[in-house]
C-alpha cells in the first residue's frame, strides 16, 4: 500500500518530473484522488500535462481523479499580503497601508509564504482531506533539502525569537503556523505516511548526489526512501557495438553506485523513446514497468519490479 504523500526529488534532467507526473497518472487511472503539487520554481507541469496550472487546484482534463497546482513563491506571497493588509484597507490612511504592504515584500515573506503553503498541503489534514494520495514534485535536491528543513528552522526561530516580530508579522499572531508547521514535521518523519523516492540515473554524478541526499534526508529523520534509477537503456540487438556499450556503461555505474543507495528498496524505469509530454506519453512511460512499490510503507530492501534486473552483471 503506498503511503499517503510521495515526493519526488533528484539532481537536475534525471527526469524527476516525468516520473513524479507518471505516477501521478498511474495512481489517478486506478482510481484514487490524486493531488499532483510542484513546489519548484522553475516547474514546468503545465508543459508536460498541458494544463495552464496556478496556486489551486487544477482538474486535469483526460483524468478525472488527477489534479495539479504550482506553488509560485510570488502568488503565495501576494495572497498572503493580501490577507494580511486587505481587511484595513479603506480604515486606515494610505501611509499606514503602504508601510504595512513593504513590511510584507522581503524576500523573507516570498520564501516563509510559499513553504506555509506547502507545510498547509502537508500537515493540515484538512486541507487535502479529499484526495488519496498527494505526490510532491520537488526542486532539484538543494533547493529541496532546504525546504524540508524549514519547518524545523522555523519552529527553532519562533521558540527563541526576542522580538516579537517576524517577516510574517507579530510573533503572538502566528502559533497556528508552529503548530502547522510541527505536524509538517511529523508528517515528513513518518514511514506510514510520507515516502521520498529519490531519482536518479545510471550514471556516477546522479548517483552520488543521490546518495548525499538521501544520507541528509536519513539525519533529517527522513528514512522512509525509494530509489528510482529512470532511464535505464537496455541494448536490443546484441551486434549494435554502441548499443551494447552504452547498456555496459550504465551497468558499471550501477555496479559503483554507493554503498548507501544499494541498501534502499529500488525500481528500474527503462529509457523512454520519445519525449515525454502529455498524458499518453506519461502512461507510456510505465507500460513496461509498475510503479507499485514507490512508497510502500516500511518496504524491506529489494530489486527491481521488472523481472530482469542484471545490475552489474555485464
Amino acid at each position: 500500500m503506498h503511503t499517503r504523500n510521495l515526493f519526488f526529488t533528484g539532481k537536475g534532467g534525471v527526469g524527476k518530473t516525468s516520473v513524479a507526473c507518471a505516477t501521478a497518472v498511474t495512481l489517478a487511472d486506478s482510481g484514487k484522488k490524486v493531488l499532483l503539487v510542484s513546489t519548484d520554481p522553475a516547474s514546468n507541469l503545465d508543459e508536460v500535462l498541458g494544463v495552464t496550472l496556478g496556486n489551486h487546484p487544477t482538474a486535469i482534463p483526460g483524468v478525472a481523479t488527477l489534479w495539479a497546482m504550482n506553488l509560485d513563491p510570488e502568488k503565495a506571497a501576494k495572497e498572503y499580503r493580501e490577507r494580511m493588509v486587505g481587511p484595513y484597507r479603506g480604515l486606515l490612511p494610505e501611509a499606514a497601508i503602504k508601510s504595512m504592504e513593504e513590511q510584507f515584500s522581503g524576500s523573507c515573506t516570498l520564501e516563509i509564504a510559499a513553504f506555509d503553503e506547502f507545510s498547509r498541503l502537508l500537515g493540515d489534514p484538512t486541507a487535502t482531506a479529499a484526495f488519496d494520495h498527494i505526490v510532491f514534485d520537488t526542486a532539484p535536491t538543494g533547493h529541496t533539502l532546504r525546504l524540508l528543513t524549514l519547518p524545523s528552522a522555523w519552529d527553532g526561530f519562533m521558540q527563541h525569537n526576542t522580538t516579537g516580530t517576524s517577516c510574517l508579522g507579530p510573533l503572538a499572531g502566528l502559533q497556528a503556523q508552529q503548530k502547522l508547521y510541527q505536524a509538517s514535521v511529523n508528517a515528513l518523519a513518518n514511514p506510514e505516511v510520507t515516502t521520498l523516492v529519490l531519482v536518479t540515473r545510471a550514471e556516477a554524478s546522479p548517483l552520488k548526489e543521490a546518495a548525499r541526499t538521501s544520507q541528509e534526508l536519513g539525519e533529517l529523520g527522513i528514512r522512509n526512501q525509494h530509489l528510482v534509477i529512470n532511464g535505464v537503456f537496455r541494448a536490443v540487438d546484441p551486434s549494435d557495438k554502441l548499443a551494447v556499450a552504452m547498456q555496459r556503461r550504465g551497468e558499471l555505474a550501477l555496479a559503483a553506485m554507493p554503498e548507501g543507495l544499494k541498501e534502499l528498496p529500488h525500481s528500474v524505469v527503462p529509457l523512454h523513446s520519445a519525449g515525454v509530454l502529455g498524458l499518453e506519453s506519461l502512461r507510456g512511460l510505465f507500460r513496461e514497468f509498475s510503479p507499485e512499490n514507490f512508497g510502500q510503507a516500511n518496504i524491506a530492501p529489494s530489486c527491481c519490479s521488472r523481472s530482469r534486473c542484471d545490475f552489474g552483471d555485464g
